[in-house]
């Protein structure tokens, strides 16, 4: 007789290195970064058909989170790659400002983008699929051992990573409307929050929202306004592996109106959002919008942004409508939007609530305080957005490797990357409410730049094994380049009947003698457009044969060179409190000087370093410094 531990045996790994539980952008993430490490990894979801699916809107990258998306591909993750295959339009946004602020964005094919996901991760060596829910994780005295599934199996595990998403214990609100689900068409997942919260784990609850989605043939495009892809698109991915757009696909916006909104408070009364039904935050900038109009009354209309689910389907996202509000008032009202008047639901929007786990339970690796190998990454740690779920995923699942094979642990600072403000802000801090990453709150915004992540992360990641040699090469060459523009502004000279034209042009003061091009290039008001006007600059890029990267970069340098050099020298005195290490060990009770919510704080977060001590909501200038006078600073 075939026994099931025989058949369990013969069907998994006898103890797998990385386990990671659900496919979505997160677990994709560190299944790939731990698989292309070396470790024997296994992914287990619900359904294999839905790995890496866009559950909200069919796009990727956008303010802050496309810098992230360019330090996950930076570090060798496959998000920026997928991105680039399966988009329908790109957009640099925020190009009238200073490079810092440049996000880019693409509109993505929501079929394809799962497919090219999945098709990424079967070419991936050392990693293994299964499809089932998982029902509680194993763990003996304080150490993980595996996960056991809904169907009674015990799979082995030396490091487990949780990317639930929005499906422990889901619960899908749409008017008076409930039902259990961790997205439309989907059933929830229930027996881990038990486990952890019998573990001593704190847990509590998040909302988050989605869209009608509608059928264009039903729309009157003619009525709204068109909004087009970059003339001259760029794209996520630093590899040779993707292109740039040879044809974009358009987006539309229209208007909410009084009318509108008229009708979208007639089922106020039956909202689960005012009815008391949903106790829990949703996300502060992305509310749903009889949030809005709660909220904005003095408001007449809000934008409605109309994009296209994909190359060659009819389905639109309604971007800007999110809803639980009944399905006959969500139809009632769209048809009163311009161009929407003979609308047709392909589905109503709905509201979900799920469980996460307050982050401050983390260490900085993702790991969890109490269960040694097992780390969270995703909306289980209160955040939202594909992608500050798979910069954790890919950080949860580099480290997972790292820890099993008894490596130094891999941690970006603030001023490294966008995804060290966001893993610091949510283990420091935590948060209340669904975590969403902007480019405000990184203090070195102007080092982190989407242009550069690449210089600052693929050696890094290179370094621990998982960023390519290829990836590397191309960079030192890119970076090698650049630098040599620079060098070669800063080292030629040009004389005033050669740069005066210029300045003329763009009603610049005009000069009387040759100087370096550094200084006339420094001026605000001149590009590299204009540069490349100069014979010897023209000549400087043919015969190195300079690609729109090195030019760009050099250009940044040169015009940003100062606030550059401002934000290194800022970025080393945090580097000096970073170093500033505190003992785990450390009681704070005996420090009679600091205050009590500081020795609360302290406590209960135990930061690694001074410097997150500081960062800590409730610590004060002053408890700091009697922090750095205990350790004789």
């Amino acid at each position: 007789m075939f026994h099931v531990e025989q058949w369990r045996m013969n069907m998994f790994q006898e103890e797998y290195d990385v386990i990671v539980v659900g496919g979505g952008h997160a677990g994709s993430e560190a299944a790939a970064a731990a698989a292309n490490m070396g470790s024997k990894t296994l992914l287990v979801t619900m359904n294999l058909q839905n790995i890496a699916q866009m559950s909200c809107n069919p796009a990727m990258g956008g303010i802050a989170k496309g810098q992230i998306v360019r330090e996950i591909d930076a570090m060798g993750g496959y998000s920026g790659i997928v991105s680039d295959k399966t988009a329908i339009q790109f957009k640099m946004l925020n190009k009238s400002k200073g490079p810092a602020m440049w996000s880019p964005r693409v509109q993505s094919d929501r079929m394809r983008f799962a497919e090219t996901w999945r098709l990424m991760l079967e070419g991936t060596p050392n990693l293994d699929f299964y499809q089932e829910m998982i029902s509680g994780i194993i763990s003996e005295n304080g150490i993980i051992k595996g996960v056991r599934t809904s169907l009674g199996l015990e799979i082995r595990g030396k490091s487990v990573v949780l990317t639930n998403g929005t499906f422990l214990n889901g619960l899908i609100h749409i008017g008076e409307k409930q039902f259990g689900g961790g997205r439309a068409g989907e059933k929830a997942s229930t027996g881990i929050t038990k486990d952890l919260i019998d573990l001593g784990f704190e847990a509590g609850r998040m909302k988050t929202g989605t869209p009608p989605r509608v059928d264009g043939r039903s729309l009157d495009f003619a009525k709204m306004i068109e909004q087009p892809g970059d003339a001259i698109p760029e794209k996520f991915s630093y590899s040779d592996e993707t292109t740039t757009l040879k044809k974009q696909r358009s987006c539309h916006m229209s208007y909410t109106s009084l009318d509108v909104h008229d009708i979208l408070r007639e089922g106020f009364d039956r909202s689960p959002m005012f009815n008391g039904s949903i106790q829990s935050l949703g996300p502060r900038y992305c509310p749903s919008i009889e949030d809005k109009i709660n909220r904005f009354a003095d408001k007449e209309r809000h934008q409605l942004f109309v994009e296209p689910e994909g190359w060659d389907t009819v389905e639109y996202y309604i971007n800007g409508f999110s809803t639980s509000l009944p399905e006959d008032i969500q139809f009632k009202a769209l048809r009163k939007v311009a161009g929407f008047e003979k609308v047709k639901l392909f589905r109503p929007g709905y509201a979900i609530e799920y469980d996460y786990f307050p982050p401050t339970q983390l260490e900085h690796t993702l790991e969890t305080k109490l269960v040694s190998g097992l780390y969270f990454a995703g909306q289980i740690n209160g955040t939202t957005g594909y992608e500050e779920a798979a910069s954790q995923g890919l950080m949860a699942g580099i480290n997972a490797h790292l820890k099993v094979h008894e490596k130094e642990a891999f941690i970006l600072q603030r001023n490294e990357a966008y995804i060290g403000v966001l893993i610091d802000d949510l283990i420091t801090k935590g948060t209340e409410e669904p975590y969403r990453m902007f480019t405000s709150r990184a203090e070195y915004r102007t080092l982190l730049r989407q242009d550069n992540a690449d210089f600052r992360l693929t050696p890094k990641s290179f370094d621990i094994g998982l960023a390519s040699e290829k990836r590397m090469r191309k960079m030192e060459e890119k970076r090698e380049k650049s630098d040599a523009f620079v060098q070669f502004f800063k080292d030629t000279s040009v004389a005033p009947d050669e740069i005066n034209p210029i300045f003329k042009e763009r009603d610049s003061a005009l000069v009387q003698q040759s100087d370096k091009m550094f200084k006339f290039f420094s001026r605000p008001e001149v590009n590299m457009e204009d540069m490349k006007t100069v014979a010897s600059v023209k000549k400087f890029i043919d015969e190195n044969e300079l690609d729109d990267e090195m030019i760009q970069q050099a250009e940044i340098q040169v015009k940003y060179s100062g606030y550059i050099a401002k934000e290194k020298n800022n970025a080393d005195k945090l580097n000096r409190l970073e170093g500033l290490k505190i003992p785990e060990s450390f009681d704070y009770s005996k420090l009679k000087s600091l205050s009590y919510e500081a020795r609360e704080k302290l406590t209960k977060i135990k930061p690694a370093t001074v410097s997150q001590a500081s960062r800590i909501s409730g610590v004060s200038p002053n408890d700091v410094s009697v922090l750095l006078v205990y350790m004789g600073r």
